[in-house]
C-alpha cells in the first residue's frame, strides 16, 4: 500500500467521525470507535535496542554500544529483528485482546539527539556525538524497523526534535539556545536525513524550548523546517507530558486549552499525555477549527492503514511468537555485543589472556554480576543473561575464579545494626590473591538515565555531576591497583568516564563495554580470551575530568565533542584498538560530481590474526567563510581481513557532509580545497599515536 492510497483511505474514514471522535484519536491511548470498526490502539511503544517493557525480547546492546560498531548494516539488521519480534508479540497481543501500552507497532525510536555533553544521562540512548554517524545509523535503524514490504512491519520515530540533550532536571522548563549555525551543522542533520533518506513515519518533539518556543509547538521547527522544507508527511507526537509543560513550566500559554491549540496549530498530531483532552475547550473557544483536528487524525490513520490494521488478513500475521529471543536472534545479539566493545588500552599486548590451568582470576566490582548493567534503559527482558562473572566462568574453564562486589555504585550501603557495610576488604582479599583482577566498574540506569529524580553528590536526575567514577568505586579501583599487579578494567556505562590517572596508568588493559545487552558478559570474556577480536570505535569523546567543560546548559558547540574541542581528550572519538594492525595506502579519488565523491584506499592487515577495521573518512576545510570543525566524519565502511590480506575499499561521500555552514544556517560549497583523511581513526597526532597506524590524505575541490 502506498502512502497516497493509505491517506485516501484515512480521509474516507475520518470523514465519518464526529469532531469529538476525531479528538479522541489524537491521544496516545486512542479509544475504540465501534460503529466504525475501529479498535482501540495505544501508540506508545519502545524499541531502541529491543522490544521494551512488554515481556521477553532480545535485549541487544544499547544504542550507544551499537553506535560503537560503526556498522550501519549491522544496526539495520538488529532493527529488523526488533521489528520482527515486535510483530510476533503484537500478533499474540491482538489474539488475546491485549491492546495495552507497549503492545503496539509504533516504536518511539531511534533517539538521534546529539550526545553533546558527557554528563547527560540519556546519552546512552543515542548514537553518539557526531551528526554523520547519528544520521547514517539512524537511517539504517529506521529502514530495519519499517521494512520494505507492501505494508510497514512497524514504524520508527526520530526523537527528540530538535535541540535536546539535558540537563534532565531542567528539561520541562529549559530553553535551549542555539545559533542557526549550530542548528544546521549539528542538531538538525540527523533528523533531516532520517526524514529524507530513512522515510521515518514519526517524529517526536522534545520537552524543552528551543530559542524561545516549546519544541512540541514550535512554529519554525515543526511547520517551516519539518513540514515545509523537508516535506515530512508522517505524524508528530509530543514527548510524554510535554504539552502540559507548555503552560505549566514554559509559561508559553496560560491554559491547557491554549497549549493544546498551540501544539495542534503547529502540526503536533498526537499527544503522549492528556493535554489533548482540552482540545474540546480549545474548539469551543475558537482557538482551533475542525480542519486542524481533521488533518491530524488523517495523518494518524494513514499510519494505521500502512501498518495493515484494517486488512482482512493482517500482514506479517504469520510471524510466530517463537521468534522472540530465539536461537538466531541470540546469535545476532552475541555478534553485536562482540563488535560493540571498545578496547581502549592493551599495554604490551597483555591481552588476550591464556586459559591456563591454575590461573587465579578475581572479578571485582559492582558490575561483576549485574544484570541491570547489561540492560541499560528502555529495555526488554531477555530469556537469558550472561554477566561479566558468568562469561568469565564459561570461557576460562581452567581458571580458579573468585567474585566479589567490592563496592556499591555510589553511596556506601548502610546496615541497621552496624552502620556502613564495608565491602572493600572483600574485594581486596580476592584481588590480592589473584594473578589477574578484572575490575567490573561503571554505572547502571539507576545512576544515569532519564529524569530519575535522584540527586546526590554524583548524580542529578540521571545526569552525572562528575566525569570521574563515583567515589566509592574510585576508592575500590585504586586500592585494587595497590594489591594486584595485573588489572583489567571493564567499564560498563553509557557515557564518558575518566578512571583517574592512577587506575588508567596501572591497568594493563581497559575495555569500554557500555550497556552490552543480555549476552554482553560472554562477549567481554571472549575478547579477554582472544576468542573474539575487538573492532569497535568510540562514538563519543572520552574527556579527561580535568578538562574545562562548557556549562551544561550552554548549547553552543564550541569547545564540545571532537569537532570543536580545544583540549586533548583522554581517548578520542573514532578510536579503538584491535589484536591486529592495519595499514592504509594508495588513496585516490575515483569520481566526483555535484551529489557525491567516491574515494578508494588499500587496507592491509599487517598483524598476525584476522580482524575487522572500520575505515573512516574525515573532512577538514582549508579555507572557509565561517568556523568549521577540526575534523568532520563523512564516510565509514567496515572491512574484514585475514592476517596478511589486503583489499581495496571504496567509500562514497555524500556532498551534504562536506559543505560548510554559514552563520545563517545555509549549507554552501566551502571556499578553497577540502582535505580528506582516510584511515582507522581521526587523523590527529594523538589518535595516530594510540593506534600506531596511519591516515591517507587527499585534497579535493
Amino acid at each position: 500500500m502506498t502512502k497516497s492510497q493509505a491517506m485516501a483511505k484515512a480521509k474516507e474514514l475520518v470523514a465519518k467521525m464526529t469532531v469529538e471522535e476525531k479528538m479522541s484519536q489524537l491521544l496516545y491511548n486512542s479509544p475504540a470507535i465501534e460503529r466504525l470498526g475501529i479498535q482501540e490502539y495505544n501508540w506508545w511503544n519502545e524499541g531502541s535496542h529491543g522490544v521494551a517493557r512488554a515481556g521477553t525480547a532480545t535485549v541487544f546492546p544499547h544504542a550507544i554500544a551499537m553506535a560503537s560498531t560503526f556498522d550501519p548494516e549491522l544496526v539495520g539488521t538488529v532493527a529488523d529483528v526488533i521489528s520482527t519480534e515486535g510483530r510476533a508479540k503484537y500478533n499474540m497481543h491482538v489474539k488475546f485482546g491485549d491492546r495495552d501500552i507497549f503492545k503496539g507497532l509504533t516504536f518511539w525510536a531511534p533517539n538521534i539527539n546529539i550526545f553533546r555533553d558527557p554528563r547527560w544521562g540519556r546519552g546512552q540512548e543515542t548514537f553518539g556525538e557526531d551528526p554523520f554517524l547519528s544520521a547514517v545509523l539512524g537511517v539504517e535503524f529506521i529502514k530495519g524497523i519499517q521494512g520494505d514490504g507492501e505494508f510497514l512491519k512497524a514504524t520508527a520515530c526520530s526523537k527528540h526534535f530538535a535541540v535536546h540533550s539535558g540537563p534532565e532536571n531542567d528539561r520541562h522548563g529549559f530553553d535551549a539556545i542555539s545559533s542557526m549555525h549550530d542548528l544546521y551543522e549539528t542538531y538538525l542533520p540527523a533528523f533531516e536525513k532520517t526524514v529524507k533518506d530513512g522515510g521515518v513515519m514519526g517524529v517526536m518533539g522534545a520537552y524543552n524550548r528551543t530559542n524561545g518556543e516549546p519544541c512540541c509547538a514550535h512554529s519554525y521547527l515543526l511547520k517551516e523546517v519539518l513540514r515545509k522544507n523537508w516535506n515530512f508527511d508522517g505524524y508528530v507526537v509530543s514527548d510524554c507530558g510535554a504539552l502540559g509543560d507548555i503552560y505549566k513550566f514554559h509559561k508559553f500559554t496560560e491554559t491547557a486549552a491554549e497549549a493544546a491549540a498551540a501544539a495542534i496549530k503547529n502540526t503536533c498530531d498526537l499527544n503522549c499525555g492528556d493535554t489533548y483532552a482540552y482540545l474540546i475547550d480549545a474548539y469551543e473557544q475558537d482557538l482551533i477549527d475542525e480542519d486542524d483536528i481533521t488533518i491530524a487524525a488523517e495523518r494518524l490513520f494513514m499510519v494505521r492503514y500502512l501498518l495493515g490494521e484494517f486488512e482482512g488478513v493482517r500482514p506479517y500475521s504469520d510471524i510466530p511468537y517463537s521468534v522472540v529471543d530465539c536461537k538466531e536472534h541470540k546469535a545476532l545479539n552475541h555478534k553485536t555485543a562482540q563488535q560493540s566493545i571498545v578496547m581502549l588500552k592493551n599495554e604490551g599486548g597483555f591481552l588476550p589472556l591464556a586459559n591456563n590451568a591454575g590461573k587465579k582470576i578475581a572479578v571485582v566490582g559492582p558490575n561483576a554480576q549485574s544484570v541491570t548493567a547489561l540492560e541499560g534503559n528502555y529495555n526488554g527482558y531477555a530469556s537469558e543473561y550472561v554477566t561479566i562473572a558468568d562469561g568469565i566462568r564459561r570461557v576460562f574453564t581452567e581458571a580458579d575464579i573468585t567474585v566479589e562486589r567490592g563496592s556499591n555504585y555510589c553511596a556506601e550501603q548502610m546496615n541497621h545494626w552496624s552502620g556502613f557495610m564495608n565491602m572493600l576488604s572483600d574485594g581486596l582479599a580476592a584481588a590480592s590473591e589473584a594473578d589477574v583482577t578484572v575490575l567490573a566498574l561503571g554505572l547502571d540506569c539507576s545512576v544515569e538515565g532519564e529524569d530519575t529524580g535522584f540527586d546526590d553528590d554524583y548524580t542529578a536526575c540521571g545526569d552525572k555531576k562528575s566525569l570521574y567514577l563515583p567515589k566509592t568505586q574510585q576508592k575500590l579501583a585504586e586500592a585494587v591497583c595497590d594489591v594486584c599487579e595485573n588489572v583489567i578494567v571493564v567499564l560498563m556505562c553509557g557515557s564518558s568516564i575518566d578512571l583517574g590517572e592512577k587506575v588508567t596508568n596501572h591497568a594493563k588493559a581497559i575495555l569500554h563495554a557500555w550497556y552490552p545487552g543480555a549476552l554482553g558478559g560472554l562477549a567481554v570474556a571472549e575478547i579477554l580470551a582472544g576468542q573474539a577480536n575487538p573492532c569497535a570505535k568510540l562514538p563519543v569523546t572520552i574527556y579527561s575530568a580535568t578538562n574545562a567543560m562548557p556549562d551544561f546548559k550552554d548549547y553552543d558547540m564550541r569547545g564540545r565533542t571532537y569537532r570543536y574541542m580545544n583540549e586533548a581528550p583522554l581517548f578520542p572519538f573514532g578510536f579503538g584498538l584491535s589484536y591486529t594492525k592495519f595499514a592504509f595506502s594508495g588513496a585516490k579519488l575515483v569520481s566526483a560530481d555535484d551529489e557525491k565523491i567516491t574515494v578508494s584506499v588499500d587496507v592491509e592487515n599487517v598483524g598476525a590474526v584476522g580482524g575487522k577495521e572500520k575505515v573512516q573518512v574525515y573532512a577538514q576545510y582549508t579555507d572557509s567563510r565561517t568556523y568549521t570543525p577540526n575534523y568532520q566524519l563523512c564516510a565509514i565502511r567496515p572491512v574484514e581481513l585475514e592476517a596478511g590480506e589486503k583489499k581495496s575499499v571504496e567509500l562514497e561521500i555524500d556532498r551534504y557532509w562536506v559543505k560548510a555552514i554559514l552563520e545563517d544556517g545555509s549549507r554552501v560549497e566551502p571556499d578553497g580545497k577540502i582535505a580528506l583523511f582516510i584511515g582507522g581513526s581521526q587523523p590527529d597526532e594523538f589518535s595516530l599515536s594510540l593506534t600506531g597506524s596511519n591516515c591517507e590524505k587527499l585534497e579535493i575541490k
